[in-house]
């Protein structure tokens, strides 16, 4: 059954990265528009190039940012700072007056974003039940792909309006109210991240938010899992990681598997495709209203094989399976998209051109159903509660860093060796599937605890004793009044751990 009160606010978080999909989305039909180009007195191609080029540096250093502040904060008020951030930045790309202001707006925008699809995967795979994290924490990447369809069919709509800043200042304006709405949400009924209550010492305040958004056990199940959570991250909490050497050399296999994931996905092409599909489409002598509505099908498309296989898939089959099957058809499909391209890109054979769109439909319909929201959540959940923000992060850092590279190149590949910069994507694709398949665990219907084990990590159990203990708190009200020092949960979590398989690290202790 689904959990429907997480679903609920799986739905609402997700307007953080529906922002980043239609913020990314946007820019693409707005600096396409005539009257933008005049009205920004027509610009350098250096300044139109660096509209996208601002965007994702804000976004790497917004990915950043949320590594040190993200715990700081707690994962509530750094997003409702994002939204503050993200309003200001939407607001002044709707007001620019000239080429600068509106390159301030996206870079603004883009740290916003940037925070925000570092976040939701986490905040999201922090509140949602091990069996339906598939679900629920997927529905981030719905998010960034129903953002993906909804700013191509804005675009399209708006090449229909009367030529003037209105084709493209009311796209940009949308996106100011969401922000708002957002922030309102995270201060009245959006629950906090028990487990990063319990790492702030907030035991009570973690207590009540976990029996309130995990509403579908039953008690003595709430109480159970509840002390298991407790137990682990104060064993965590008790070997403290302060640098990213430790955090290396104590769970490297761990960062490196949620840095490779979302490396990865810019490196399968699906950015320099996104962006670039339109100068596709006019390679193949399609006309520009044709091309706007492609675009439209394009993110419909995106949006509707993400939705099924999250609801229907992810947890059902697996993380590992979707991620490995991806990969494999990614391959196959850029193959057929590069040889269809090369033999009907510049004939009359309007049949020809047609499977030639089909490889980049196909392209979008596998990538959405197998790889987006699924990279996103995986990169989250594999991660230790105590490491999350900081590697998560730097994972997106990189994710964006490496989108800028080969976007950039993109124009110039295409000018040059044409479909054959698809091989570049296939021979990297490749790359990652066998690293996938050596290295990737499967984490469904997992407990992020029970995750550590598939790690080789060390797993707290807890006994009868302190699980009757959750239960009398829990039904009498009380609260704590004493407090156990760090030394303390060191030696407790050590005399209570145990592991079936050898540990990836020896204990500090």
């Amino acid at each position: 059954m689904v959990a429907w009160y997480s679903l609920g606010i799986a739905l609402f978080a997700a307007i953080g990265t529906f922002l980043f999909g239609f913020d990314t989305g946007i820019a693409t039909t707005t600096i396409a528009h005539e009257s933008w180009i005049d009205y920004m007195q027509h610009p350098s191609n250096g300044l139109t190039g660096a509209v996208v080029a601002v965007y994702i540096a804000g976004e790497a250093v917004g990915a950043l940012g949320q590594t040190f502040l993200g715990d700081r904060l707690g994962r509530i008020r750094f997003m409702q700072l994002l939204c503050i951030i993200v309003t200001i930045g939407t607001t002044i790309q709707t007001a620019s007056v000239n080429v600068g202001m509106f390159l301030a707006g996206r870079a603004i925008a883009g740290i916003a974003v940037g925070g925000m699809v570092a976040t939701v995967p986490i905040y999201l795979s922090e509140i949602s039940p091990p069996d339906q994290r598939g679900l629920i924490g997927g529905i981030s990447g719905c998010g960034i792909s129903f953002g993906t369809m909804m700013s191509n069919w804005v675009g399209f709509a708006c090449s229909y309006a009367p030529y003037g800043a209105t084709q493209w200042r009311l796209p940009l304006g949308i996106q100011i109210p969401w922000g708002v709405i957002m922030f309102i949400g995270l201060s009245t009924f959006m629950p906090d991240s028990p487990r990063q209550l319990l790492r702030n010492g907030k035991v009570d305040a973690a207590r009540r938010e976990f029996t309130r958004v995990r509403r579908d056990l039953q008690s003595h199940e709430v109480h159970e899992e509840f002390a298991l959570m407790r137990a682990q991250i104060e064993f965590e909490m008790a070997r403290e990681i302060t640098s990213y050497k430790e955090v290396f050399r104590l769970f490297g296999r761990r960062a490196m598997v949620s840095i490779v994931v979302q490396t990865m996905t810019s490196l399968t092409g699906v950015n320099v495709i996104q962006y670039y599909q339109t100068t596709l489409y006019k390679s193949l002598g399609i006309q520009q209203q044709t091309i706007l509505a492609l675009a439209g099908v394009y993110g419909t498309v995106a949006f509707v094989s993400n939705s099924v296989t999250t609801r229907f898939l992810t947890d059902q089959w697996g993380r590992r399976k979707m991620i490995l099957s991806g990969l494999t058809g990614l391959i196959l499909i850029m193959i057929y998209a590069a040889v269809m391209q090369r033999y009907f890109q510049n004939s009359d054979n309007n049949v020809g051109k047609g499977f030639a769109v089909l490889g980049i439909y196909l392209y979008v319909f596998w990538y959405y159903a197998m790889i987006n929201s699924t990279t996103w959540l995986y990169g989250a959940e594999v991660l230790p509660i105590a490491l999350r923000s900081k590697v998560m992060g730097l994972a997106a850092a990189g994710h964006f860093i490496v989108n800028v590279a080969v976007t950039e190149a993109g124009p110039s590949a295409f000018a040059n060796i044409h479909e054959n910069y698809y091989y570049v994507f296939v021979g990297c694709t490749m790359f990652f599937l066998v690293i996938a398949y050596l290295y990737f665990p499967e984490t469904r219907r997992k407990t992020l605890e029970e995750i550590a084990r598939a790690f080789g990590d060390k797993v707290v159990l807890v006994d009868e004793g302190q699980i009757d203990g959750e239960q009398v708190v829990l039904a009498t009200g009380d609260e704590e009044t004493g407090s156990v020092t760090k030394e303390e949960n060191k030696v407790q979590a050590t005399t209570s751990t145990t592991s079936t398989i050898t540990p990836s690290h020896p204990p500090t202790s």
